[in-house]
């Protein structure tokens, strides 16, 4: 009963929780510095990288592009000298036909003009293609190229767009009323005769030649 008794007053001892030790890495201002010029110089490279992979984009973008027109020139140089030989033969034909009143005639029927007895093909034989250079214009190309070679393209497609005038040129002489009048058939042919040497014709051999020229000159870019 006794040590029943003293084994109700016994405390009951828990074990004593050690301490959490915390260990605090001390570091000097070499180390921070270090860790920050690293992170600056990651920082510093991912940006040189960036920027030499859009360059190198930027680059093949450019060269494309260039292909495109260099394509496109060639195209149109064919275009534009089989549509000179046919204009060739459509002035022949006007010359012809102010000389012999029997051939007016022939022309101008009834209220009619025939035109397809001057130019069987129509105005002009071929249209002169600019996509590859609006394309090239649209993606800012020119800042990225020598001036002479902007200088050369601007000409090429201003003087192509002012030879696809002649259409309108002509439609507007002989489809206006007084063209119909057998009295005005001289004037009519002559100003038609006119609108093709200003406006295409003779044009024709000097933008062949720059076409050339412009093919080379993208060639020494590529």
């Amino acid at each position: 009963m006794e040590d029943h008794a003293n084994s109700r007053h016994k405390k009951t001892v828990q074990p004593v929780a050690k301490a959490r030790q915390e260990v605090y890495v001390l570091r000097d201002l070499k180390e921070y510095l270090g860790e920050s010029l690293l992170i600056i110089f990651s920082v510093l490279l991912a940006l040189v990288l960036t920027e030499f992979i859009n360059k190198q984009h930027e680059k093949s973008q450019t060269k494309e592009l260039l292909n495109n027109i260099k394509e496109e020139l060639k195209k149109n140089k064919q275009a534009e000298q089989e549509q000179y030989v046919y204009q060739q033969g459509i002035l022949k034909r006007i010359d012809s036909v102010l000389r012999d009143p029997g051939l007016q005639k022939k022309v101008l029927t009834d209220g009619t003009f025939h035109l397809d007895y001057l130019a069987p093909e129509g105005v002009s034989l071929h249209d002169l293609s600019r996509v590859a250079w609006q394309v090239a214009q649209s993606h800012d190309i020119t800042p990225k190229l020598e001036f002479k070679l902007v200088e050369m393209l601007t000409d090429i497609y201003d003087q192509q767009a002012r030879i696809d005038k002649i259409e309108d040129k002509e439609a507007a002489v002989f489809l206006n009323y007084e063209s119909r009048k057998p009295e005005n058939i001289r004037e009519t042919l002559i100003l038609m005769r006119d609108n093709y040497h200003g406006w295409a014709f003779d044009r024709a051999p000097a933008l062949i030649k720059k076409y050339d020229a412009a093919i080379k000159e993208i060639d020494r870019d590529l």
